[in-house]
């Protein structure tokens, strides 16, 4: 089955989270992506637990439907190879702190010379540019500084580490697959190039949907707590009998309305829409007490059938058996070498003509070395003198 992305060809330099998922969307998606991995720095993801046959369970999703080359780009061999490599797979992928690729000798302006149709996606902590662009960082420190965390969290128990790493997926790799997929379409009626430079801090920082414009254009500065969507309304989470947690979402009066009738409380539909801080949290207070007269599968049978935005909290293990979660496709089987399928997240983007279905999980380091230096006409003899001098594994 032909796929959406079948005509892209990327070589991906990256390692950790942001980087190697966006090239999981991209392979996905029917692109053609081979990993250019240090034999001697390897990623960490590969030792992260916990393991599956061996295998990192999160090495194996991140980095399905690619192919992998070892190589010491600090051999002067290695990057010739890359250059080679370059005048086929036009885009890279790459996320690195600034001036490491140019070091390396396989940065933006020395490839591009080489293939003017390069696209040459960098995506780091702080961007190309500015006072920070060296500095070191992590998903947290990010958010700190895009100003997200401030608003996050419980005014007596501050800001939240959050379950999720939001920059470095809705920042780094979200954002990143836009840039690289926008620069695709302009290189079309172009023929031109281009570097995408991407800040995962930039890109968090343009998270700020509703409370940046009205701090930019109105000036009130969002606090935790404080907004109809952090926890300053009924809009929370509330606790069952049972320890367990629900959703309420019921902002629009006919679901508050038929939220409210669920609860034994009709009452309490009237104050949804309020603007008082006090009224809202009176509202929240005997929302929570009304939670607290049932368990969570009592409530689950309230309002299971009843189209009023609650829903129930759920584990990641009930998450997975949900009936939306499983019609949707979003658990596929990949195959993996000697052993079963193995259960991993699938893709979340749906074509009309469908995708192909996944054809492995992430590979051995190096596993493609030979290969891809074949396919460039490297003989057996030239591929043994690289290996026994450590340029490739």
């Amino acid at each position: 089955m032909s796929a959406p992305l079948s005509t892209l060809k990327v070589l991906d330099f990256s390692t950790l989270l942001p980087g190697p998922f966006a090239s999981l969307l991209l392979a996905d998606m029917g692109a053609e992506v081979l990993r250019v991995e240090s034999p001697s720095r390897m990623d960490l993801v590969r030792l992260l637990p916990p393991h599956d046959a061996g295998v990192s369970a999160s090495h194996a999703y991140l980095n399905r439907n690619k192919r992998s080359i070892a190589l010491d780009l600090k051999k002067p061999e290695a990057v010739e190879v890359v250059k080679q490599l370059v005048a086929e797979y036009d885009i890279v992928l790459e996320q690195f702190r600034p001036g490491v690729m140019d070091k390396l000798g396989v940065g933006y302006a020395a490839l591009k010379a080489i293939n003017p149709k390069l696209i040459y996606v960098s995506i780091t902590g702080y961007g190309q540019t500015g006072p920070y662009c060296d500095r070191a960082g992590h998903d947290i420190n990010y958010l700190a500084l895009a100003g997200i965390a401030s608003y996050t969290g419980r005014r007596d128990s501050g800001p939240l580490p959050l379950g999720i790493q939001v920059a470095d997926i809705a920042g780094g790799s979200l954002h990143g697959v836009i840039g690289l997929l926008a620069a695709v379409i302009q290189r079309q009626a172009t023929g031109q190039g281009q570097q995408v430079d991407i800040s995962m801090t930039d890109c968090a920082f343009s998270l700020h949907g509703m409370a940046g414009a009205a701090y930019l254009a109105a000036g009130v500065e969002p606090a935790m707590e404080s907004q109809a969507l952090n926890g300053g309304s009924f809009y929370d989470y509330y606790r069952t009998r049972d320890g367990r947690w629900f959703a309420v979402g019921s902002l629009e009066p006919q679901f508050m309305q038929a939220f409210c009738a669920a609860l034994g409380r009709p009452d309490l539909a009237a104050n949804g829409l309020s603007q008082k801080p006090e009224v809202q949290q009176a509202l929240k207070r005997e929302i929570a007490i009304a939670f607290e007269t049932r368990d969570f599968a009592e409530w689950s049978q309230v309002f299971a059938g009843l189209d009023a935005c609650v829903e129930p909290m759920l584990s990641l293990s009930e998450a997975v058996e949900h009936p939306q979660i499983k019609a949707r496709g979003l658990v596929t089987e990949v195959p993996r070498a000697g052993a079963a399928p193995q259960a991993q997240i699938g893709c979340p983007i749906k074509f009309s003509e469908g995708l192909p279905e996944p054809r492995h999980i992430g590979t051995a380091l190096g596993a493609d070395t030979e290969a891809v230096l074949a396919e460039l006409g490297y003989s057996a003899e030239q591929i043994a003198m690289l290996r026994a001098q450590n340029v490739v594994v």
